[in-house]
């Protein structure tokens, strides 16, 4: 959606396309709309092919994510890794990391870089399911090294093996100004290695259950934590 302007606001492309010849949209019906920024009530002004313009009504209240959150996920089939985004996008993330560790599939780091449009297009749309005013950013996947240099205030990365549990190594006094990112591994698990560079960047281990869990349901229940902790 393009900026407002003048109490009017422009959708162009597919996007519109769909609104106008598959909704069968009309002038006069009534949609949340966002700009990626704020939020407002509008109603159809215009609607033919691609263009539809919109007439701004009254502003909405949107609730901003409680806490800014960096998702660092490492690569897994891309079926369960593009829940992984759809999910932690409804959760409130800030930003998604893909990220390469020694136990992905091979060949996933280079063909993530052809999924940037369809991943920004689940972005998109799970944004506006979940009513989101801005949605998270989708980085470019980085190496597990390049990753660890990623900076926050809470830093943590998910464990399989002994560690204790997330919820207790949050800390006591939770500032919304608090940034947080949370890693988590693949299908396989960390390497001793990489668990020794992560703890040595000053990464926590954290877990989430005495089960196994797979990556996606780790990714999201460990989002549904942190998000949790910084609203009560």
């Amino acid at each position: 959606m393009d900026a407002v302007r003048d109490g009017l606001a422009e959708l162009r492309g597919e996007d519109a396309r769909h609104l106008a010849r598959v909704l069968r949209a009309e002038p006069g019906q009534r949609y949340e709309i966002s700009d990626n920024r704020s939020a407002w009530l509008a109603e159809i002004a215009e609607a033919r092919g691609d263009r539809v313009v919109f007439r701004v009504l009254e502003p909405l209240a949107v609730a901003a994510p409680p806490v800014d959150i960096t998702l660092c996920a490492a690569l897994i089939k891309f079926d369960r890794f593009e829940w992984t985004i759809e999910k932690a996008t409804e959760l409130g993330v800030a930003r998604i990391v893909p990220v390469e560790t020694a136990r992905c599939e091979k060949g996933l780091f280079e063909a993530s870089r052809k999924r940037a449009a369809r991943w920004e297009r689940i972005v998109r749309e799970s944004s506006q399911q979940s009513r989101r005013a801005r949605m998270p950013e989708i980085a470019a996947a980085l190496r597990f090294d390049e990753c660890l240099a990623l900076q926050a205030g809470l830093r943590y990365f998910l464990e399989e093996e002994a560690a204790p549990p997330l919820l207790r190594l949050l800390p006591a006094e939770r500032a919304v100004s608090a940034r947080v990112a949370l890693l988590v591994g693949p299908e396989g698990g960390w390497t001793g290695v990489e668990r020794h560079q992560a703890a040595a960047a000053g990464w926590q281990a954290a877990s989430l259950s005495p089960q196994v869990l797979r990556a996606e349901t780790a990714a999201a229940a460990a989002l549904a934590v942190l998000v949790n902790a910084w609203m009560t």
